[in-house]
């Protein structure tokens, strides 16, 4: 593991996000900021549902022939002038990068939004190396000041308010002057892009990630809302470009529809405001460029999902739509989630890259309400992969022994169909009576886990079971 992870720390995690007040406030931005502006783009557009089907069947169809296109994509670098660098694991991701920054002689670099440098750790190897990252993305240099992990994957900083930002600028930013204003949040973003840009001219080396690569041409894309991105990768000497396997398309054809569904599903825009598409170094005809061009393909546990039931994990295209559905990420935000992917996606894809002994209650965050899959641009089940995971937790002993012994003493009586008919109507009758006054329960045995933090309503009418042999009768006449 790369990242220290707090996974297996996420019941703590999540009580102090839900008594932290400041990031209860903070985390209804996410359901204001991102829900309604999603539906408005998708309605605007008659086809999109359409669209999605065909960004699932365009990542299923790449990761069914991944290897062919890996090999295609690595010959078209090399023909534009670049370099292509495969990484089995984190630990060979960072010494490549490393190799190439001490190659450039860099002493700064620069870097443009890129989950997949927080999942190797890039930032501290090369700070623990002599040579300083500086994160250009706002979101990502206001937490790289905080020494924080994303709490969002298109909104790194959704989890913290203007005077929180305003108090990180003045305690770093030590050079300005003390008595500026920086009480709107304009004022900041001005001081934030005067500050970058000194380090944009200073970079040796530019680091950014990719949202798609492209097998056919050999090109990179990022795209981005600030621009920083161009800055990193067209100013510095030497461009490294970080992705993961996944991250592969085959054609410009196949990238123009999973663009459609990309920022609409993240920030309910139709384009984000830069699409920036980058084919191997400078060329003698170009105004500007990098001088050298490489890529680091990077594994790290991908590998080992093709062919397996996580395998859909693998077309996400990280817009975040998920976890900004998600009535568990409101309720705790992402850092409760204690590692680099946070949401639905990250209760999916953390147990595959670090192992569910060490992210079991990831998968268990869940209401199962089918919000997060409902809203996937490539359509990806993840209730069902979730499910999965719970399943393989439940299979190595991993779950605490009352779940197993209170499933155990559900399924003797599950197994016994008339009597499990006669039990639940006792127990129904029981409860019933004995929360008719209040309507609700504060306290029931075997049910601390629930009324700890809220109550339990009583019982009202007939059973499942009840109701539907009435309802089957019905239909029946």
């Amino acid at each position: 593991m790369t990242v220290h992870s707090t996974s297996p720390q996420f019941k703590q995690n999540a009580a102090r996000a839900l008594s932290d007040d400041q990031l209860q406030k903070a985390l209804g931005n996410v359901k204001q900021g991102f829900i309604d502006k999603r539906q408005a783009a998708a309605d605007k557009l008659p086809e999109f549902e359409a669209l999605r089907d065909a960004a699932r069947d365009i990542k299923n169809h790449t990761l069914e022939h991944l290897d062919l296109y890996l090999e295609a994509y690595e010959e078209k670098v090399k023909a534009s002038g670049g370099h292509v660098h495969f990484a089995r694991n984190a630990d060979e991701a960072r010494d490549i990068i490393l190799t190439i920054c001490r190659e450039a002689g860099a002493r700064t670099v620069t870097k443009g939004k890129s989950m997949i440098s927080e999942e190797i750790g890039i930032n501290h190897h090369l700070e623990a190396n002599g040579i300083r990252p500086v994160e250009t993305d706002l979101g990502e240099y206001i937490i790289q000041l905080r020494n924080e992990l994303p709490s969002h994957i298109i909104a790194p900083a959704v989890h913290l308010n203007a005077t929180q930002v305003e108090e990180d600028f003045r305690r770093v930013h030590t050079h300005l002057d003390a008595k500026r204003d920086l009480s709107e949040p304009v004022q900041l973003l001005t001081e934030a892009r005067a500050v970058l840009r000194e380090r944009f001219l200073a970079a040796d080396v530019g680091i950014t990630g990719a949202n798609f690569l492209v097998a056919e041409t050999g090109t990179s894309i990022i795209v981005t809302n600030e621009g920083n991105g161009d800055l990193t990768q067209i100013l510095p000497k030497t461009h490294i470009v970080l992705a993961s396997l996944e991250k592969l398309v085959p054609t410009l054809e196949d990238v123009s529809q999973l663009l459609r569904v990309l920022a609409r599903s993240a920030t309910g825009q139709e384009m984000s405001v830069y699409t920036t598409f980058s084919t191997g170094p400078r060329r003698g005809t170009d105004a500007d460029g990098p001088e050298n061009y490489h890529v680091v393909l990077i594994d790290n546990g991908r590998s080992s999902m093709l062919g397996t039931s996580f395998e859909e994990m693998l077309r996400c295209i990280r817009c975040g739509a998920c976890m900004n559905h998600c009535p568990v990420y409101h309720a705790v935000g992402g850092h409760a989630y204690g590692w680099v992917y946070p949401g639905p996606m990250g209760a999916v894809l953390t147990p595959s890259l670090i192992g569910v002994d060490k992210a079991g209650h990831l998968p268990n965050a869940s209401t199962f309400c089918g919000r997060c899959e409902s809203v996937c641009p490539v359509r990806i089940p993840l209730p069902k992969l979730m499910r999965h995971w719970r399943e393989r937790e439940f299979e190595r002993h991993l779950t605490p022994a009352t779940v197993r012994s209170g499933l155990q003493f559900w399924g003797f009586f599950a197994r016994r169909p008339i009597l499990y008919r006669f039990v639940t109507r006792i127990a129904m009758g029981a409860l019933s009576l004995a929360g008719r006054q209040r309507g609700r329960f504060s306290w029931l045995p075997m049910a601390k886990g629930w009324t700890k933090y809220r109550d339990f309503p009583a019982p009202q009418g007939e059973t499942f079971q009840q109701r539907w042999k009435r309802e089957r009768k019905g239909a029946a006449a």
